[in-house]
């Protein structure tokens, strides 16, 4: 176990330091394929159509954040408040990134009460996974406390978006991730809530040619272009789950 984390703990490097200027972004558009889904973000069209607002919480574990002083500023949380902000111009947008490296589950979905009243979020974005998988949690147990953590948030009339573990070929084969991302598809669409399914979004680019995700673990160029595209895969979910007309700033409903 030691050495599993000993191994992801190198991976965020990939994914981790940052230099002091953004690089600019790829073309990392996402087959539309990959952000649709069965479930909406009702709560975000009533805030974003009443008060020209947007009050997002990621809570996430060590894959959402990227190393060094200025780490903050190009991870993807920092990335998708940015796309936002030019999507849905004339809005406030805040984003704030909650992260505790090495949490399971479980542990994050105790946390979320206290979090949910002192955020008081229009949208959670949840990322989940990792870490039950590297420990072994059983799968159904994972189940119980995602479909937990997901009733909590909506309870407290917030919208959500579950995000699963990212893609590293590398990993692949070790971590045994398939059944705990299979946990998520199904709770979504179980749940009617929106899945961000950030592993095959990544598996495309790699497939794709997009990104070397084989690539040595200090490139961090690339890291921080991950990183900003996954920011704007997200902000493109959230327009089209919310049914916005990000063009002419109008439901579609």
């Amino acid at each position: 176990m030691t050495f599993i984390f000993a191994m992801l703990a190198s991976l965020a490097l990939f994914h981790g330091a940052a230099a002091a200027a953004p690089a600019a972004a790829p073309d990392c558009a996402v087959p539309e394929w990959l952000l649709a889904g069965d479930g909406d973000l009702a709560r975000v069209m009533k805030d974003i159509k009443s008060s020209r607002r947007l009050t997002i919480s990621v809570i996430g574990s060590g894959s959402s954040v990227l190393a060094g002083p200025d780490g903050a500023r190009f991870a993807y949380p920092a990335r998708l408040q940015q796309a936002l902000g030019e999507k849905l111009p004339g809005h406030e947008i805040k984003v704030a990134a909650h992260v505790q490296p090495r949490q399971t589950t479980a542990e994050m979905a105790a946390a979320l009460p206290k979090l949910l009243a002192e955020d008081r979020p229009t949208l959670v974005i949840w990322q989940v996974g990792t870490v039950d998988a590297l420990r072994g949690v059983e799968p159904e147990d994972f189940r119980v406390r995602l479909e937990r953590g997901i009733d909590a948030v909506i309870a407290s009339g917030a919208d959500i978006i579950v995000m699963n573990m990212q893609y590293s070929p590398r990993t692949e084969s070790m971590l045994g991730e398939e059944a705990y991302a299979d946990v998520m598809h199904w709770v979504a669409k179980e749940r009617g809530v929106v899945l961000f399914d950030r592993r095959a979004i990544m598996r495309h680019w790699t497939d794709a040619g997009i990104f070397n995700l084989y690539a040595p673990s200090k490139d961090y160029v690339m890291a921080r272009r991950v990183h900003d595209c996954i920011g704007r895969a997200l902000a493109s979910q959230i327009i089209n789950a919310a049914h916005l007309d990000a063009k002419n700033m109008q439901t579609t409903r």
